[in-house]
């Protein structure tokens, strides 16, 4: 369940000369950190890339059997998009913890609640057995998940970049976003063996198991992150006596433009990620007709050329700076949108698979990598984990959650319009690529709008917008 990532490893040991920077931060405290957020990202993220793949390919049966497949699906993601409208109320939950109370303390509390959801989803009662009552419980179970998202990813980012030397923030940032794809990768892999047949998964008790899992999860995420030391940029918010009472009024009053950037530089990014892990899986099976286990080994491609990528992304950001590395990557998806959706109307699964794994593990997922310190260097230190946690969840409510929806949505019209082609649902591509499209052009007009913030102090209250006017 935790196996060493070399990247990781060589990355720790490379920075053991220097024992100490300019934070008088502990070598062993800063690796720890790593860990403690990587590792602890990539065992809460399982659970929730559990419930993308489960979404794509057997809650449909599970839980909607009375409607047809196309309806089937959108009540799937329905529910998935429940998870991500609900995580900006996590945002707000936890945010206004974090900035009160301390980083370390919210990052204990995500992992137990989603750790908690997850292990219950796997207990739960099917349609066949409980009638309504089994999607109701599914949807009250997805919310909670919701919530502890809703924290988890921005608090991950903010401690490490606080915890990070100069210079260096970029890289260390990322990693717990390479703790992602990591649990991707884990998650992806167990529904290998377990899911390689969704219909006759569906008829036993194996799809409870990768849930149930989550109970190991619980006990490994909360020793780590217990064991970790508060973010130093906290601890001298503490000391001098600047925590904020209301750290959500902050952001929304002086911080409004700072939001806005956020949220538009996710869009390509989230809604990307959601599009070709849960759209283009369910596309290509459902859809195309893929047979076999193609879709989850679509993802655990994607994910293994993602965990390169994101801390690649994390370390050229530190030498490039930020806005033109996330710039670059977001021109590289737009430019593979219509290729890589076209490649996966084809029908060729070692194209589908190399098409996605080129997509969404270096385009989108650069992006990703890139953003893990851009996003809290974006906002000033008292509202800091606010700031983050609203603008990662706003737009994934926005973008990353109704996406696989829209392009269900999208597949079901094309259906529709031609109710005589057998075949119609494959021209669906080409408005699925015009979507992602809108999504990445409109990330690339963001960054045109956003400050430059390698290097800036950590300690400075000011979101980087109003510490550096000039940069607009």
């Amino acid at each position: 369940m935790t196996t060493t990532n070399p990247t990781i490893v060589d990355s720790l040991h490379a920075t053991e000369a220097a024992a100490r920077h300019d934070d008088g931060i502990q070598a062993k405290d800063l690796r720890r950190a790593a860990w403690a957020c990587s590792v602890g990202s990539a065992l809460e993220y399982y659970d929730f890339a559990l419930y993308t793949l489960a979404s794509a390919l057997i809650f449909g049966p599970l839980f909607f059997p009375e409607q047809t497949p196309e309806m089937r699906l959108i009540a799937s993601f329905g529910t998935y998009f429940l998870g991500f409208a609900v995580r900006p109320v996590g945002g707000i939950l936890f945010g206004m913890l974090g900035d009160r109370l301390g980083r370390k303390f919210v990052l204990s509390a995500t992992v137990l609640l989603m750790g908690v959801s997850s292990a219950l989803i796997g207990a739960l009662p099917t349609f066949q057995t409980a009638g309504y009552l089994a999607p109701v419980l599914l949807v009250v179970l997805r919310l909670l998940q919701g919530l502890g998202a809703g924290a988890e990813q921005a608090g991950a980012a903010v401690m490490m970049t606080e915890y990070a030397p100069p210079g260096r923030r970029g890289f260390y940032a990322a990693l717990p976003f390479l703790g992602i794809q990591m649990g991707t990768l884990l998650a992806a892999a167990v529904y290998l063996l377990m899911v390689s047949d969704p219909e006759r998964i569906t008829e036993s008790w194996l799809w409870r198991l990768p849930f149930l899992l989550s109970v190991i999860i619980i006990g490994v995420g909360l020793y780590m992150r217990l064991r970790l030391k508060e973010s130093p940029t906290f601890v001298r918010m503490q000391e001098h006596k600047r925590t904020l009472d209301n750290p959500l009024k902050t952001v929304l009053t002086h911080s409004r433009r700072t939001l806005l950037i956020g949220v538009g530089l996710r869009l390509a990014e989230n809604g990307g990620s959601s599009i070709y892990q849960a759209l283009a899986v369910s596309f290509i099976v459902g859809v195309i007709g893929l047979e076999g286990p193609v879709g989850v080994i679509t993802l655990i491609c994607a994910a293994a050329v993602g965990a390169c990528t994101v801390p690649i992304a994390g370390k050229l950001s530190d030498r490039f700076g930020r806005v033109a590395v996330y710039r670059a990557f977001a021109f590289l998806q737009l430019a593979l949108a219509f290729p890589v959706w076209w490649v996966l109307s084809q029908g060729e699964v070692v194209a589908s698979v190399i098409a996605i794994s080129i997509a969404l593990g270096i385009g989108t997922w650069g992006m990703f990598g890139t953003q893990a310190a851009l996003m809290p260097e974006l906002f000033g230190a008292g509202h800091r984990y606010m700031g983050v946690s609203v603008a990662r969840e706003a737009s994934a409510a926005v973008a990353g959650g109704i996406a696989p929806m829209v392009g269900a949505g999208i597949i079901a019209a094309v259906v529709a319009l031609n109710p005589d082609d057998p075949q119609a649902a494959t021209g669906a591509w080409f408005p699925i690529a015009c979507y992602l499209a809108l999504l990445t052009l409109t990330t690339i007009y963001t960054t045109f709008k956003t400050p430059e913030t390698l290097n800036r102090d950590l300690d400075d209250p000011r979101d980087a917008a109003h510490a550096s006017p000039a940069a607009f």
